[in-house]
This record gives C-alpha cells, structure tokens and sequence, in this order.
C-alpha cells in the first residue's frame, strides 16, 4: 500500500476524510476516501501500489475485463452496452465531422473499438490488463498497446476516448498530459466517470458500488473533473447523461448492502436519481466532450 501526501491532481497537502468503503468483489478489505481541501478532488488513501493493484482486478465478475455471461447483472450489463456502442460510435462521428483516428484509452475487451472499425475508423487499442488485452486483439484482430511508451509513438489523433478508465489510472498527471499531447488541436477527449455527487451516491453511502475502491483511485464530481481537465489547454464543450448507470449501480449497491440484489428498490432509485439529475445534471454517471484548444 501507498500513501499519498499529495493531491493526485493539485499540490495540495491537507485533506479531510469523506468515507470508509469495502471492498466487495476481491478482498473485503476497508479503503478510506479522503477530500483534498485545495482542488476538492476526492480520491482513495492509502492505496495499492502499482505493482499490486493488478491482484485486485483478478475476479470473474469484473466485467470489463472478462466476456462471459455469468448472471443477471453480467446479462443486463452486456445486453445495454450492446445497443450503447453503436450509439457512442454514431455521436463521436458527428462530433468529429466524420471517421479519423481513434483510441479507446483502457479498452477492456474491445468492444467499443471493434464497433468503431466496423464503421470505418483507423483504431488503436490500450488495455494493460493482459487477459483483456487479449481478448481485445483476437476481437479486432491487430495488436493491443499495453504501456504509455507505445503511445507515445503514435500520429496525432482526432479523439481519444476513457470509458469509465480515468477514475483507474495510477499517475493522473502524466497521464492527462500525454492524452493530450497526442491529440490533435480541435480533436476531442471523451471522458466517462461515475458521480460522486449524484442522487444515488447519496442514497447510498459507502455502499455505492461506483466508489469502487481501491480498484477506483479517483472520485471526480463535475465541478473537479472540469476544472482539472481544462488545465491540459482543452475545453468543456458538453457534459452527457448515462441514464442507465442509476440503474445498473442501484443494483450492485443493494446487493452490497444486502447481499442480494433488489430490483424493485434499483429501479425505483434509479429512477428518483435520474429524475433529479434531471434539474441538476448530476447523472449517476457523466460523459464529458473536451476540444483541445
């Protein structure tokens, strides 16, 4: 384990504690949240080191890492990302004005980038996860980057995309900065992370499932996440809804609370989330569009 004495995203030093969660799909064990009082950004401390965290990934039911069906929850997570790919292909298009060069940050099994070269964009692949990362290969059928220094040697890029990564990656800082070094200007950064700061997360407590620790490094509200990206030289340029992650994390929520999911509270509380999003904009989850200036 690690212990930060600095903000992942500032310089900031002192920070306030928010929450004590557990973790429910490999260790059990209790991780603490803690808020930097400068940026406000809320992140897990202490942590596993780099060398360790891979240890906490390795469960069949992480989802994002394995292509089996394995459940009701598994079942309903695939069969809404299916109808959601083509979806996020179709609205990256008009974004960009058309196909051009596209990396999944973080691309898991690779289902997004096999939608997006079935529509006819020059796609690279990121996945440090091994076995995902294979997975990820035989679907699109060329090499998948497994560290930064490949990237690095990569043309400009015209959008690169992190869905649901940002929230996992070790060094926030390097990252971020060599995203966006290889991004074209005027190409776009679409990131989505869960809500700290939605109904559901509220609702919940520490039993939120999309607190996630440690596996989940950041917790990134709206107001944070903005503020940070936009000192890369990028700009907010839209912030979308992901309706169904109320859903979805209402499920694992009550299950983690309860041991059993319950279905008719999911739905009800995704729905009261959703519905006061509705006037905030605080979405269980958010996808941001930045344009590198």
């Amino acid at each position: 384990m690690e212990e930060l004495q600095e903000c992942p995203a500032c310089t900031g030093t002192l920070f306030t504690s928010y929450l004590t969660c557990q973790d429910q799909l490999v260790s059990q064990k209790q991780f603490a949240i803690q808020q930097c009082d400068q940026c406000q950004l809320f992140f897990t401390n202490p942590r596993p080191t780099v060398e360790t965290i891979g240890s906490y990934y390795k469960s069949d039911t992480y989802i994002s890492h394995d292509d089996t069906k394995k459940g009701v929850i598994d079942t309903i997570y695939r069969t809404v990302r299916s109808y959601a790919l083509s979806q996020k292909e179709s609205w990256i298009r008009s974004m960009n004005g058309g196909v051009g060069a596209l990396l999944d940050y973080g691309c898991g099994t690779g289902a997004f980038i096999k939608e997006c070269q079935e529509k006819g964009w020059a796609i690279t692949g990121f996945e440090p996860d091994p076995d995902a990362r294979r997975l990820a290969g035989e679907r699109v059928s060329q090499k998948i980057l497994k560290d930064n220094d490949e990237i690095k040697s990569l043309a400009q890029l015209d959008v690169i995309t992190l869905w649901h990564v940002l929230e996992h990656v070790a060094d926030l800082k390097q990252t971020l900065s060599m995203l966006t070094e290889k991004l074209k200007t005027g190409g776009h950064l679409v990131i989505a992370v869960p809500n700290p700061a939605s109904k559901d997360a509220a609702m919940y407590g520490p039993n939120w499932a999309a607190y996630d620790v440690p596996r989940h490094l950041y917790h990134f509200t709206p107001t944070v996440l903005t503020a940070l990206i936009e000192t890369y030289g990028l700009k907010l340029q839209k912030r979308l809804p992901m309706r169904f992650d109320a859903y979805y994390i209402a499920m694992l929520s009550t299950k983690h609370r309860d041991g059993k999911i319950n279905y008719l509270e999911s739905v009800m509380n995704g729905m009261r989330s959703n519905n006061a999003a509705s006037k905030t904009g605080n979405y269980s989850s958010l996808t941001y569009v930045f344009r590198k200036l």
